[in-house]
């Protein structure tokens, strides 16, 4: 069995730092970058390019809502046209950024508020996915579990790949539970790895309201910006090694 690990680096801004991206980079096998609209700007972008690839990390877009104060964490309501082009800006500012230092964006995937609409939202994520597979038809959708997601990347032609948010519950239809809810983030980390562990050795997540739901990821998502992040992210790959798998990034394993 091959399994990613991926985090959210770059989310830092000017002289503000989030998180310990070098550390994380340390962990990781695919790094999502904030692209400057919710958080991130150019140099903190271009930079962590550079510790990426020096670790052989794969590189992807982290696109979000133009909300910096909110961490792209609260709802906007724009257009679907001009969020389409917002996507496609912060596609192309990275993108722009890895072919300058001489590497390949290989995946994307969409941030907080942003994200959890596309996942729940059938015509949003035909239309923001048609602007991805319009910008690079050989990117991978990195995604939580969305019916939605995985249905529109399949009519535009490009491969998703699910990730398990291992701190983050989930409802009954694989869907993020809203971070307004009580339990909505696990911040006990014997119960985070005891997610991980069932997660690669039965398939199976426990949800929100206690069931059981089936869940084979192909990547497990480390957060960053959390206290003890990169502790709880080494504890995370232990226990995928223990597990038999293979840390392996989304671009060299076969489809799912």
């Amino acid at each position: 069995m091959n399994i990613d690990l991926n985090a959210d680096l770059a989310e830092g801004y000017g002289p503000w730092r989030m998180g310990d991206d070098t550390a994380l980079l340390d962990v990781l096998s695919s790094a999502n970058l904030a692209c400057g609209f919710h958080a991130g700007d150019p140099l903190i972008m271009q930079r962590t390019v550079e510790l990426a690839m020096a670790r052989g990390v794969d590189i992807g877009a982290h696109v979000g809502f133009p909300d910096r104060q909110g961490f792209g964490r609260r709802v906007m309501q724009i257009d679907i046209t001009e969020l389409a082009a917002i996507v496609t800006y912060q596609l192309g500012a990275l993108d722009g950024i890895c072919r300058a230092r001489g590497a390949r964006m290989t995946h994307m995937s969409f941030h907080g508020a942003l994200g959890n609409m596309v996942a729940a939202d059938h015509a949003l994520a035909a239309a923001l996915v048609r602007a991805v597979a319009t910008f690079d038809p050989k990117l991978i959708l990195l995604t939580s579990a969305s019916r939605a997601m995985e249905a529109a990347a399949s009519d535009c032609g490009l491969r998703a790949a699910i990730t398990f948010l291992a701190d983050r519950a989930y409802d009954d239809d694989g869907l993020l539970v809203s971070r307004k809810l009580a339990g909505s983030v696990i911040h006990d980390r014997a119960q985070v790895l005891e997610r991980v562990k069932r997660i690669l050795r039965q398939g199976e997540v426990v949800t929100h309201s206690g069931n059981t739901l089936a869940l084979r990821p192909a990547s497990i998502l480390l957060h960053g910006d959390t206290d003890g992040a990169v502790d709880l992210a080494r504890a995370i790959r232990e226990e995928v090694v223990a597990s038999g798998a293979s840390i392996v990034p989304i671009s060299r394993q076969g489809c799912r």
